[in-house]
């Protein structure tokens, strides 16, 4: 009951709501199905609010159990104190435990350890209870033991010293007060060698308060350190330090007094700063990666989200010099209808006989939409698909779609099966069409890391990373929903419920026994049994089945409220989608919301939903979202010019600003300063991935391929 109170508190959610999320989760049930399924009992929390919750009671009982192992690891050393296990048990994060537990924690062999081996820790305890006026050396000639190798009074001493030095720096209390300095007065330091010109030019000489410094140039320095480039540290003046640690550890102006003073200045410099340097890096590379990871995955669900360019014909177009151009035309499902290699570039240089093959192309198969990729050779390919355009006057537009992963995906093991005929070159093209009329279908077949749109990404923590990236493709693919006859394995496999075997069971079974007739069959593929489907049927659609329910995201276990509901409206089943669904909102307000529900045994949330559902059953979440920008005409970096206006699509957004494609090669840079008239605390509070925006260019730079634009004083498409 209490770890269902903290998360009330932390989250700020209601007992009930926490205690009823917390049970879900524990009987197995996914975070998308609790989303969708479970608002009664729940309050309705979302995908969001649910997948905060779960990670932190994944923390909150990660560090009940580490109170556990180390209460129990000081018992067995029978130096538990109710004092101490009080302590542990109100430690509120895995850093007190392990402050609480670091005197008792198995140590490889020290100075003081050492020290206490000789019999030296009563010595080092009566200096530090600072009440005697006598000198220490004077104390310490009383633990000369030359058989133990205490030859002198100033051995012992030294060895007490040593004991002395180490019980400070294993003092919980004085590490948290250090701590707590670290982070308020301490700097972060870079320097490089200043002749080098290399990407981290900028921290060469670079110094910034440890408390206020940005998650990005935390990552930076990071990076830069690992590849040899930066030389980091952490720094405090020593003297705040030794005065936080005097604080906690001199009680007396005497001679013992002074002799922890000493010891205490030596586990500063020899212990503590090296010990809480790391940490400090430790914490700050930690949360600088939770910020990076936070930001990846808003990116990534923005990308997935983009609108689908539905019921068009797509040639898809690999660029390249030396092995030409991959072409794959695909039809409004995705099939592939014909391929060709072209090679309108260096050393070829076809162009006329590539402008041939590719308008007959067009006009076979009816093409609207040539999809571009943005890697080698992209400006190039534009370029002649901009004129083939112009000369041809066919009704055909172009995008410059982003290649990354294309090729990871093109030589994977997934890609082989689903095209064994292709070469990997050939595949690229068939993903490049793929991912323009369908992002979220294509994208999930790549390794999120893999599709360009965070930042460091490979340094992250790679669990950590997965996990949360995972979060997000389960969320998009089960907030859209797919077809049950027509999903890939990939897609399938992150619907709720559904794993990888699951996945190609489904599958197996869809080509041995004909498309699905009814959701009920599901149960009949090997491995998924009542939980799984309970999980995954409302998020599979069946057009054109027995049931028109089974097209709708309406869950079998509701299929009699939605039923009662027609019943109602005095309408059937097949009356699904159509006009006179448009009863249903008035009926359920004449009704009120909560009458209506009681009437039929369900909840009001619920109710609610299928009526929503009813009307457009199986609606695409994306279709609000703002089209693809297609164009005919091609725009090159010489071409831009300052205080010109552009139209573009925002690509990526990092801490510093947002990646805009203008229609040039290189994406231009809106940094944060730029984003609005108005502060911004960060970019994604102004803009995300997809997003259509209007941007005035500030500078071009040529020479670097870089384009700096800005927002400040231009209206935004909404506003026109």
């Amino acid at each position: 009951m209490e770890l269902i109170q903290q998360l009330s508190q932390e989250l700020k959610l209601r007992p009930a709501q926490v205690e009823a999320a917390v049970r879900l989760l524990d009987e197995g049930n996914t975070i998308p199905f609790i989303a969708r399924y479970r608002k009664e009992m729940t309050d309705s929390l979302d995908d969001a609010a649910l997948r905060d919750l779960s990670d932190r009671l994944e923390y909150l009982r990660n560090l009940q159990k580490r109170r556990e192992e180390v209460i129990r690891s000081i018992t067995e050393q029978e130096k538990l104190t109710p004092e101490l296990e009080t302590a542990i048990q109100a430690a509120a994060t895995l850093a007190e435990v392990e402050d609480l537990y670091r005197p008792y924690k198995p140590k490889r062999r020290t100075r003081g350890s050492i020290a206490r081996e000789k019999g030296l820790e009563p010595l080092a305890a009566a200096i530090r209870v600072q009440n005697t006026l006598r000198e220490p050396l004077s104390m310490a000639a009383e633990y000369v033991n030359p058989e133990k190798g205490v030859e002198t009074a100033e051995d012992a001493l030294s060895g007490a010293m040593d004991i002395i030095a180490e019980d400070i720096s294993d003092d919980g209390e004085i590490r948290k007060a250090l701590r707590l300095l670290i982070h308020r007065a301490a700097v972060v330091t870079a320097t490089g060698d200043s002749t080098e010109n290399t990407t981290y030019k900028m921290y060469y000489d670079f110094k910034e308060p440890v408390g206020r410094i940005a998650p990005h140039r935390v990552l930076a320095l990071n990076r830069g350190e690992k590849e040899g480039f930066l030389k980091t540290a952490i720094v405090l003046e020593e003297e705040k330090a030794l005065e936080a640690i005097r604080r906690k550890t001199v009680i007396a102006n005497n001679a013992c007094g002074r002799a922890v003073m000493e010891a205490a200045a030596d586990s500063w410099k020899r212990l503590i700063a090296p010990s809480m340097e790391n940490e400090t890096f430790r914490e700050l590379f930690e949360n600088a990666s939770e910020q990076a990871i936070r930001v990846f995955a808003e990116n990534l669900h923005h990308l997935l989200m983009q609108p689908p360019l539905t019921g068009q014909v797509v040639l898809g177009w690999d660029p390249g010099y030396r092995n030409g151009c991959k072409l794959a035309v695909v039809d409004a499902t995705g099939r592939v209808l014909d391929t060709a290699v072209v090679y309108p570039t260096q050393p070829f240089n076809k162009i006329a006989e590539t402008k041939r093959k590719v308008t007959d192309l067009l006009k076979k198969y009816k093409v609207t939409v040539i999809s571009i990729g943005n890697g080698t050779a992209s400006r190039e390919s534009e370029k002649i698909v901009a004129e083939l355009i112009a000369e041809s006057g066919l009704p055909v537009q172009y995008a410059i779609v982003s290649e990354a992963g294309a090729s990871v995906y093109s030589a994977s093991k997934l890609a082989s099966e689903e095209f064994p005929e292709y070469d990997v070159n050939l595949r690229s093209a068939v993903s490049i069409a793929r991912r323009l009329q369908d992002p979220l279908a294509e994208l999930v077949k790549i390794d999120p890391k893999a599709i360009g749109i965070g930042q460091y990404q490979h340094d992250m923590p790679p669990a950590r990373l997965d996990a949360a990236l995972a979060g997000v493709v389960e969320s998009c693919v089960n907030s859209v929903g797919v077809d049950l006859n027509t999903a890939s394995p990939s897609l399938l496999g992150h619907i709720a419920g559904i794993n990888a075997a699951i996945a190609k069971n489904i599958v197996a079974y869809r080509e041995k026994n004909g498309g699905f007739a009814a959701r009920p069959q599901l149960l009949k593929v090997p491995k998924l049994g009542k939980k799984a489907y309970e999980q995954c049927a409302g998020f599979l659609r069946i057009s054109g089945g027995k049931n028109p329910l089974d097209a709708t995201a309406v869950h079998p276990e509701s299929y009699p409220i939605a039923e009662g509901l027609l019943t109602l409206c005095g309408c059937a089943l097949t009356d699904i989608g159509t006009d006179k669904m448009k009863e249903l909102p008035t009926l359920a307000e004449k009704m009120g919301y909560k009458a209506l529900a009681a009437q039929l045994s369900a909840g009001e949330p619920t109710v609610r939903d299928i009526i929503a559902e009813l009307q457009k059953p199986g609606r695409d979440p994306r279709e609000s979202l703002p089209p693809t920008v297609l164009r005919s005409d091609v725009l090159e970096m010489k071409d831009l010019k300052p205080e010109m206006e552009l139209t573009g699509t925002v690509r990526n957004v990092v801490d510093f600003g947002a990646f805009v494609d203008i229609g040039v090669h290189e994406d231009g840079l809106v940094h944060i300063s730029q984003l609005g008239e108005k502060y911004v605390k960060h970019p994604s509070e102004v803009l995300k991935v997809g997003d259509i925006v209007r941007v005035k260019v500030l500078e071009v730079d040529q020479k670097r391929g870089r384009i700096s634009l800005t927002m400040r004083g231009v209206k935004q498409p909404a506003q026109l």
